[in-house]
């Protein structure tokens, strides 16, 4: 598939995100890098990625996917939100292409010569550049290595449908106010919520990741979670702390009293909920029985005593993918 529509003679639609940008002739979309040349969708970063990097899975994060393991994490430049708290906004709203010539088969080197299990697409927006990531996850996909997409959600439904490479994703849940998502990061969050659910029907194991912003309230923790809920009450769910970044410099960090008091929330729904960004193991328990079963320090997995994918002391079966599945 192309990912793009022909409307007229000098006007073509991109289907990559659900902004369905209407691209004149030589325009690009909302994130810059997907343009109409000679009516045709040329995303201009391919095999040019603006960071690269070798990460443990738990940094995506992601903490019930294939644990202790490495993954190549890649993107480029561009993005099709405007969030004022970007903490990759060099990047996200970058206008200079990556110096690098990368293609998706120097990837799969890449891949193969550090050993890693899984790419990740990341940093910025992947959904934006989905032709190259999609040309590379085929690619790898066929020598094992997994592919996983770091994301807001606004994939658009073409691109969802398209995703049978895609192997797990963490998604942001930005926020629970369908006015902040529509005024401040340029968004829909009805769209993001059929993605998240899209992704879960489709099979792809997700994890979500909100940034706990000085606008979220409880009541917004309290609808978010009953919507993964709504979902599976196994979908683990990031709740990480913010700190002033970019437009939201002046503004106050997350505290800890605020991140416990949300978790405690999050877990009258959910089995698996995390705090990040914040210096404190990450234990997952076993939601049956309460016996630690991995404990995280940073990114780093210090103790992991599941018996692939389960629980030793009760025999409960833990939510993820583990072991070489």
């Amino acid at each position: 598939m192309d990912f793009y529509r022909v409307i007229d003679a000098d006007t073509i639609e991109c289907l990559l995100c659900r902004h369905h940008c209407k691209l004149p002739q030589d325009r690009f979309g909302i994130c810059n890098i997907n343009k109409n040349q000679n009516n045709s969708l040329h995303t201009i970063v391919t095999n040019h990625p603006s960071a690269i990097h070798i990460d443990p899975i738990e940094k995506k994060p992601l903490f019930h996917f294939h644990p202790t393991t490495q993954t190549l994490s890649i993107g480029t430049i561009g993005c099709n939100f405007r969030c004022p708290f970007c903490q990759n906004w060099q990047l996200s709203f970058g206008s200079e292409i990556g110096q690098m010539e990368i293609t998706p088969f120097d990837m799969l080197n890449i891949a193969s010569k550090y050993q890693v299990k899984s790419i990740s697409y990341t940093y910025n927006e992947p959904s934006v550049f989905y032709p190259y990531a999609k040309e590379i996850g085929e690619l790898v996909s066929l020598k094992g290595i997994k592919n996983i997409f770091v994301t807001n959600g606004y994939e658009s439904i073409e691109e969802i449908e398209d995703m049978q490479w895609v192997d797990a994703a963490n998604i942001d849940l930005k926020s629970f106010d369908s006015k902040y998502y529509k005024q401040v990061l340029k968004g829909n969050l009805d769209y993001v919520l059929d993605t998240i659910e899209r992704m879960y029907k489709k099979g792809i194991w997700i994890e979500i990741t909100t940034l706990v912003i000085p606008s979220i309230d409880e009541t917004q923790i309290r609808q978010m979670a009953q919507f993964i809920a709504s979902l599976s009450s196994d979908i683990p769910w990031h709740l990480s702390a913010f700190y002033p970044n970019y437009k939201m410099s002046t503004a106050s960090p997350t505290t800890l009293d605020t991140l416990f008091a949300y978790q405690q929330i999050a877990s009258e729904y959910l089995k698996y909920v995390y705090l990040g960004n914040v210096a404190l193991p990450a234990i997952t328990y076993c939601p049956t029985c309460n016996k630690e079963l991995i404990i995280r320090e940073g990114f780093d997995v210090v103790s992991n005593i599941l018996d692939v994918d389960k629980c030793p002391n009760c025999h409960t079966t833990i939510a993820g993918v583990f072991g070489d599945n």
